[in-house]
């Protein structure tokens, strides 16, 4: 067998990649045109209203063409969703209900789920988004930056990244219905038989939240070589999947401990400029609009080497601060929606219990670093490595037919 190394001794190459563990990943969304995602629902059915009523060059100049996509481009329906699939110019049909999705790192928005509308939509991640499924989203990498390598969602993921190339997104079940796990075949029996504890997916997903670590090629994922540090990873990592799933999946809505939910201390303004931060006041300032406490971890929580909070509210104040905007992308809301100032300290919330998680997942890097953890060469020799061809392309899951271009069923 081969030799074991401490997981801070045998550089990069010695851990397997998230690659290695979740083979099957899919490519970011490709939209080709931001007005189809929203952080409301009802500026994309006003936007999909004027595009619709709008005819000849207007249509054209509103639709934002591309090589991929014009008013003219039939397109098949999306997997589970009845669309159109006439070219949009010709007839746009009944206006698709949007769906919401992860628009990069813990952003929840809104998208217009029509095909003809999105470059490269990625249907295979739309044939196995479920009631059941999960996705983890790898972040861009950037050097330096000490934040989280991956993020977990139970929406449908757009793969957006801060800063960075797009990571790739990676179905935790490669069936509807929570059905064949998206592990290197054998993975679960070779690290229950080493921990002496069954393991399952969300196991894997959970310790991969915990400890993976950024690298150039992808996630870096150190496995112990043995169950005490596994254990309290898991543990750590299921802490850290229920705040990324925000509710989802019948948990509980992140809350802070009474004394530091956040609040709004003084009204948000209709047209918010900011935000800044007052340290001082541990408050988020947005005009004259006040939110606090907001901790400094809260605040200063990165992925990719960039805020989240503020890379969240940049998006929703950018109209009030920047030039006006053109086409559909200026269709929004007219002031701040209530429903607005409740996701933010949500994700006010979300983010600081994150941060308090930090020391925790130190300290289990710091005794991966001291222990002995499997090489990619010792899961080569266990015949993990390397991962059939199959394991990394789409399962067959279609037991029904879909609709391609122009009416016809598509031929999958």
């Amino acid at each position: 067998m081969a030799a074991r190394v401490a997981a801070g001794a045998g550089g990069g190459d010695a851990l397997p990649l998230l690659d290695d563990l979740m083979p099957w990943s899919v490519r970011p969304l490709r939209p080709g045109r931001a007005w189809v995602t929203a952080p409301d629902a009802a500026s994309l059915r006003a936007r999909w209203d004027l595009l619709a009523a709008a005819e000849g060059a207007e249509q054209e100049r509103l639709f934002r063409p591309s090589r991929s996509r014009t008013p003219l481009t039939p397109a098949a329906s999306l997997p589970g969703r009845p669309t159109g699939t006439s070219a949009f110019a010709r007839d746009p049909g009944p206006y698709p209900e949007p769906v919401r999705i992860l628009h990069g790192a813990f952003d929840e928005q809104w998208l217009i789920p029509d095909h003809r509308l999105l470059d490269a939509a990625r249907p295979e991640l739309w044939r196995v988004a479920d009631g059941h499924q999960l996705f983890a989203v790898e972040h861009g990498y950037v050097p330096q930056d000490n934040g989280p390598a991956l993020s977990a969602t139970a929406l449908l993921p757009d793969g957006r990244s801060p800063a960075g190339r797009p990571g790739r997104i990676r179905p935790l079940y490669r069936r509807p219905g929570g059905r064949e796990p998206n592990l290197a075949p054998g993975l679960s029996a070779l690290l229950a038989a080493r921990y002496g504890v069954p393991v399952t997916a969300e196991h894997v997903l959970a310790w991969t939240l915990a400890s993976a670590l950024p690298s150039p090629a992808g996630p870096l994922v150190p496995l112990p070589a043995d169950g005490g540090p596994w254990a309290e990873g898991v543990e750590l990592g299921q802490e850290l999947l229920r705040l990324h799933l925000r509710g989802a999946r019948g948990g509980e809505r992140p809350r802070m401990p009474g004394g530091r939910r956040p609040y709004v201390r003084a009204a948000i303004p209709p047209r918010p400029t900011g935000p800044h931060y007052d340290a001082a006041e541990e408050a988020i300032v947005l005009g004259e609009g006040r939110v606090s406490p907001v901790a400094a971890g809260a605040w200063d929580f990165r992925v990719s080497g960039v805020r989240i909070l503020e890379l969240w509210l940049g998006r929703r104040t950018a109209t009030a601060e920047g030039p006006p905007a053109d086409g559909l992308e200026a269709v929004g809301p007219r002031g701040w929606p209530q429903e607005r100032t409740t996701e933010l300290l949500e994700l006010v919330s979300v983010l600081a219990l994150l941060a308090g998680l930090r020391p925790r997942q130190q300290a289990l890097r710091e005794r991966l670093e001291r222990a002995d953890v499997l090489t990619r060469d010792e899961l080569r020799t266990a015949g993990l490595l390397p991962v059939p061809a199959t394991a990394r392309l789409p399962a067959s899951v279609l037991d029904h037919q879909e609709e391609g271009p122009e009416g016809q069923f598509a031929l999958l």
